[in-house]
């Protein structure tokens, strides 16, 4: 076996570990697009169903990667992300896990999409927000 080759098999296996890391970026700061949200009183209202109508005051936009799994510490990964879009995958150790689509309409209007588990039991829902005022 000549020098390059051992080198290869040596150091080769290593070289994949940055790039693995790379691809399980958290969300903290890599959601540019929800920075240019407004905060203040925001209006989620369910998109094809009667649910009623949620408020919430927007301080972290953040927080609407995780709504089903609101206040709990969890561990997010950006899957993707564009100009006006960022979808986010998410894991509450011992409470469930959660994948978020976030289209943005305008610094005021957003279309959330959102699937997982929460209590051992799946949930779905698409929902619109608009702000509404403020907090």
């Amino acid at each position: 076996m000549n020098m390059k080759r051992t080198l290869f098999w040596i150091v080769g296996p290593l070289a994949l570990v940055p790039i693995t890391a790379a691809l399980a970026v958290s969300a903290n700061g890599d959601t540019p697009m929800l920075d240019t949200l407004e905060r203040g009183m925001w209006q989620l209202r369910s998109s094809g169903n009667n649910e009623p109508t949620t408020k919430i005051c927007l301080g972290k936009p953040e927080s609407l990667l995780q709504i089903r799994h609101s206040g709990l510490a969890c561990e997010q990964y950006v899957v993707r992300t564009t100009e006006n879009s960022v979808t986010v995958s998410y894991t509450c150790k011992g409470e469930g896990q959660g994948l978020t689509t976030i289209r943005k309409e305008s610094n005021r209007i957003v279309h959330i999409q959102s699937q997982g588990i929460r209590d051992n039991a799946p949930f779905s829902f698409s929902v619109e927000g608009r702000k509404t005022g403020t907090c």
